[in-house]
């Protein structure tokens, strides 16, 4: 059982402590600055945060003492020529050309660290960052240093090699609109899985382009997007373009993977070969953005469902949980302790996590709840918190 919760929020990272049966928050750490995510390297129990900074941008935080100090490291930065196929946001009158018919592009800069992910025992200095526009950046020296997977972004989904020249197909990575608020519509990597059986598997989300595999430690890719549904595509059976929200995978059983997105639940029995469907949309479950997985079994996974894409608040007012025990066959939902009426809450990609059969997840409106009986009740950790945009037990 984990005693220590990490919270990125909007106005920096807060720490709770397990004191007996209750939870303790520590004084804010990064103080006013907005944290995209944080998470403790269960290797070594580094601490991470990444800091969206309004006024020095993007930067990762570190500390090695459990959270008593912190440095901020060098930015991630792309190597000279990389550049990346300008996205642009559809509107009514979209035009997806530029005047001349070809393609732009522009030089790539990182905008957001979305995510990080943390290697096998085996490396003990490997690290992964996913970024917006959509880099994922590897570190074998503990985040001292990092480098761009060319392989990735390069691959022949999103235009193949910009390093050696304009491109040679067309881009299938569509923005996201987490990227809107940096001025631009591009893609971003936010959920990066590392095959405790092979650290050389790798499986990556991207908004919007779906889900990748690489079993050569990163040298390779392909796309892992059949059986998933895009319902605003127009054909919906496309290999690409899809907008996966979040994934995760069983610990124990790697090969079992879940993810909600905008047009449903999906859930992998064999490592992302194909997606089935498990939505039960009169039972409230289908749209959403945070997803938890049993860390034994497979199966069994919880997510909490929201209204709509066009209405991103709880279902009905209401806030609760749903929970399957049967690989998404049928859904139980659970709302004791969760608040029934004008609740306006919505929980974030990020912002539930699992440590056995404790789940904590932390809503837009600063509101934090925890489960200690597999999400069948709840208890409030507080309710005047800053936005929250990751939950990680440590």
């Amino acid at each position: 059982m984990s005693n220590t919760l990490l919270l990125g929020t909007r106005k920096g990272t807060v720490i709770f402590d397990r004191k007996g049966s209750a939870w303790q928050p520590r004084p804010i750490q990064h103080a006013g600055i907005p944290v995209c995510y944080a998470a403790c390297d269960p290797r070594d129990g580094t601490l991470w945060a990444s800091l969206d900074h309004g006024h020095w941008g993007p930067k990762l935080s570190r500390s090695r003492d459990g959270g008593a100090t912190w440095e901020d490291l060098s930015s991630l930065k792309y190597p000279p020529g990389a550049r990346h196929i300008v996205q642009y946001l559809p509107t009514p009158d979209f035009d997806p050309q530029t005047p001349s018919g070809q393609p732009e592009y522009r030089d790539a800069t990182v905008l957001k660290i979305w995510t990080l992910a943390f290697g096998a025992a085996s490396q003990p200095g490997r690290l992964y960052a996913g970024t917006i526009p959509g880099g994922l950046f590897v570190s074998d020296d503990g985040g001292d240093s990092w480098e761009l997977n060319r392989p990735l972004w390069s691959h022949d989904s999103r235009g193949g090699d910009l390093f050696s020249g304009d491109a040679t197909s067309e881009t299938l990575w569509g923005g996201t609109p987490a990227s809107v608020d940096y001025g631009v519509f591009e893609p971003g990597i936010h959920s990066i899985l590392v095959d405790p059986r092979d650290p050389a598997h790798i499986h990556v989300a991207v908004s919007s382009a779906g889900v990748l595999e690489s079993t050569d430690g990163g040298q390779s890719w392909a796309g892992r997007n059949r059986g998933m549904l895009n319902d605003y595509l127009p054909d919906p059976n496309a290999e690409w373009g899809h907008d996966p929200h979040f994934i995760t995978a069983c610990p124990a059983k790697p090969d079992h993977l879940w993810q909600q997105n905008h047009c449903g639940v999906f859930y992998s029995a064999d490592g992302a070969q194909s997606w089935s469907k498990v939505s039960a949309p009169d039972n409230s479950v289908h749209f959403g953005f945070p997803v938890a997985v049993d860390a034994r079994d497979g199966g069994t996974a919880w997510v909490i469902p929201a209204r709509s894409d066009m209405a991103r608040m709880a279902i009905g007012d209401g806030l609760c949980v749903a929970r399957t025990e049967n690989g998404g066959q049928s859904w139980q939902l659970f709302r004791t302790g969760l608040p029934q009426d004008n609740a306006y809450d919505l929980v974030l990609r990020h912002g539930m996590d699992i440590a056995g059969d404790c789940l904590c997840f932390g809503t837009t409106t600063g509101n934090i709840y925890l489960s200690e009986d597999r999400g069948e009740t709840w208890q409030s950790l507080g309710h005047n918190f800053p936005p929250v945009y990751s939950v990680r037990f440590g």
